[in-house]
């Protein structure tokens, strides 16, 4: 497969789980990839799956002065950017009265401020045309229990993506969304103190979706792959969601 034959693509979070993926898809595709992860281990990991079709950078999600660096890694590495697609983030979870001033900041920090000026950041170097794809969550349209902030976070990432596909759809830009809802990822291991909590949690999902089972990092790939590419050039500000129906219940 070829279709994103000669184009330069940026994810970030794409050391482990859905970005990693989607790295190895892109890469399948004939892209020249970039992705960014936060933990050595990570960093050592995608180094090891990738090999040399991908630059790995180091950088933190929240930090907003880093997504200047990381706007200059690329810029140095491909000179412009044809697809960015918007994926590291974390998961908490909790009841509304343990959260802490602290807690609720970190994940606004990684989910929607790093993300709002990595985008800025990169603006210079986006091509006409180019795509971004931004990773939000069936949980901005579900009132999960104990997801508030979760929630919060991807509802307004979800506003945001919606925003710049008329904001700069005159450069060129096409801006969309995909919206997974439970996927097999180590990020869903991390939601239960114990592999018996765990269990017990992943039984309940999957009891309310109505295909039965989780989705897999390889389905929602697939889905960016797809809005990254000329395929999809008439598809704007749009949001696809990737929950094997739980949603509609």
């Amino acid at each position: 497969m070829s279709r994103l034959l000669n184009k330069t693509a940026l994810i970030t979070g794409g050391t482990s789980g859905i970005g990693l993926e989607t790295a190895r898809q892109f890469i399948a595709e004939g892209a020249r990839v970039a992705v960014t992860g936060s933990s050595v281990a990570g960093i050592d990991a995608a180094r090891a799956a990738l090999g040399d079709s991908a630059l790995v950078i180091k950088a933190d999600a929240a930090d907003v002065e880093g997504q200047k660096d990381v706007a200059d890694a690329v810029r140095n590495a491909f000179g412009h950017l044809d697809i960015l697609f918007i994926n590291a983030g974390i998961a908490e979870f909790g009841p509304l009265e343990q959260w802490t001033e602290e807690r609720f900041d970190r994940s606004f920090a990684v989910n929607v401020k790093g993300p709002f000026f990595l985008m800025q950041a990169l603006l210079p170097l986006m091509s006409n045309p180019a795509s971004v794809v931004l990773n939000t969550s069936i949980n901005a349209h579900i009132g999960m229990p104990n997801s508030s902030v979760y929630s919060l976070t991807k509802g307004a990432l979800l506003t945001f993506a919606k925003t710049l596909s008329g904001e700069l759809i005159s450069r060129g830009i096409r801006v969309n969304a995909v919206s997974p809802g439970p996927i097999t990822t180590p990020l869903h291991d991390k939601l239960s103190p114990t592999p018996a909590d765990a269990k017990v949690m992943t039984s309940q999902i999957q009891a309310q979706i109505p295909v039965g089972r989780f989705g897999t990092a390889g389905e929602v790939a697939k889905t960016v792959v797809f809005l990254a590419s000329d395929e999809a050039a008439y598809i704007v500000g749009s949001e696809l969601i990737i929950d094997g129906g739980m949603s509609n219940l």
